[in-house]
C-alpha cells in the first residue's frame, strides 16, 4: 500500500439535525445534533480509515471552533496533522426536514488567509510528500489563498514523484489542469463550467474527458454522475459503471467516499476497474447514511459484493477482494 496524504484548506465543523418542517419567522425546535469534522480531505481520509486504510490530513485549524474541530477530528484518526492559522475554522448547517425528507445545506464563510499563511501550508505539505505515493487535494480555497495554489501543489507532488488527485472546481481546477496532475473527480456541474458544453449526452461527456486527457491534463479522469454513477477515462479507454439502487438519505460525503475508494484502491495496487468498481459503492453507500455521518465499511462492502459480478460496463479485470 503506497502513502497517501490529503489536503484540506478550508475545512467546516458540521452540524446536522433535523426539524419537522422549516417555516420562515417562527422558532423551530431540532432534534438532537450531530457534530462532525468536515471538509473535503479530511472525509476522504476518515473513509479511508473507515476502509481499513491509512491517511495523513493535513488540515487547516484556527480560533474557538477550530479547538471543536481539532478534538474531534483527533479521537477519530490518528493521522491528523493541523496546519495553524489565525483565523477561525468555519461552520455549516446541515438540516433534514422530517416532513417531506427535503434536505437543506447551509455552509458559512471560511477565514481570510494571510499569504504567509498559505505558503507556509506548502512547505507543510512538501514535507509530507513521497515517492510513489498520493496526495488528495479535495475541497475549497479559503479567501487570501491564489487560484492557482492547487497547482503549486501539484507542482510539489510532480517534482516528488508523487501521484496528485485533485477535487475541486472552478479556477482552482482549471490551474491544476494546466499544471497537469494525476486524477481530477469532476461532478457534470464542474465539468460544464470547466469546458462550457451541456455535457447531456454521453458523447459529450466522453468527448469533453478525451480532451482532458490529451491535453495532459490529468491521465485519469473520474466524472461522478450522481445517481446514473460515474464516467472513467484514461490512455486505456473511457468506461461507464452505473451506481447502485439505494435508498437516499443524505447526499453528504458521497464525493468524498468516492475518491476515497477510488484512491485506496490505486494506493493498493488495483486495477482503474478494480477501483472504480469500489469507488461507486462507496459513493453509493454514503448515501444510505443520514446527516453528515460518513459510509459504512459494511454498507460499502456490501454494494460492492452486489455490483462486482454485472457485466454492464467495460471496466477491464475485477480484481479487488
Amino acid at each position: 500500500m503506497q502513502p497517501i496524504v490529503t489536503l484540506t484548506m478550508n475545512p467546516a465543523l458540521d452540524v446536522s439535525t433535523s426539524v419537522e418542517e422549516v417555516v420562515s419567522k417562527h422558532k423551530l425546535r431540532c432534534s438532537g445534533g450531530r457534530f462532525d469534522p468536515g471538509g473535503g480531505g479530511v472525509n476522504v481520509a476518515r473513509v479511508i480509515e473507515r476502509l481499513g486504510g491509512e491517511a495523513t490530513a493535513l488540515y487547516a485549524v484556527g480560533g474557538p471552533m477550530g479547538d471543536v474541530y481539532r478534538g474531534l477530528l483527533e479521537a477519530e484518526l490518528d493521522g491528523a496533522q493541523p496546519i495553524e492559522i489565525e483565523g477561525s475554522t468555519r461552520q455549516s448547517f446541515n438540516v433534514t426536514e422530517d416532513s417531506t425528507g427535503k434536505e437543506y445545506r447551509f455552509v458559512l464563510e471560511g477565514p481570510e488567509w494571510q499569504e504567509k499563511e498559505w505558503r507556509g501550508a506548502l512547505d507543510r505539505v512538501e514535507e509530507a510528500l513521497s515517492d510513489g505515493g498520493y496526495l488528495v487535494v479535495s475541497g475549497s480555497l479559503p479567501e487570501g489563498v491564489p487560484d492557482d495554489f492547487t497547482a503549486r501543489v501539484a507542482r510539489l507532488a510532480k517534482q516528488a514523484g508523487t501521484r496528485c488527485v485533485v477535487d475541486a472546481s472552478g479556477a482552482s481546477l482549471e490551474a491544476a489542469l494546466d499544471e497537469g496532475v494525476f486524477l481530477v473527480k469532476p461532478n457534470k456541474q464542474e465539468l460544464r463550467q470547466l469546458t462550457g458544453a451541456d455535457l447531456d449526452s454521453r458523447e459529450e461527456q466522453e468527448a469533453a474527458l478525451q480532451k482532458i486527457l490529451d491535453a495532459g491534463g490529468s491521465e485519469i479522469v473520474a466524472l461522478s454522475l450522481g445517481g446514473e454513477g460515474a464516467l472513467f477515462a484514461s490512455s486505456e479507454g473511457v468506461f461507464h459503471l452505473p451506481s447502485p439502487e439505494v435508498e437516499a438519505r443524505s447526499a453528504v460525503g458521497a464525493g468524498d467516499s468516492f475518491v476515497a475508494a477510488l484512491v485506496l484502491g490505486l494506493a493498493g495496487g488495483k486495477s482503474l476497474g478494480g477501483a472504480a468498481r469500489y469507488a461507486v459503492a462507496a459513493g453509493a453507500a454514503a448515501l444510505l447514511s443520514e446527516g453528515t455521518v460518513m459510509c459504512r465499511a459494511e454498507d460499502v462492502e456490501r454494494l460492492f459484493r452486489e455490483t462486482r459480478g454485472e457485466d454492464n460496463d467495460r471496466s477491464g479485470p475485477d480484481d479487488l477482494p
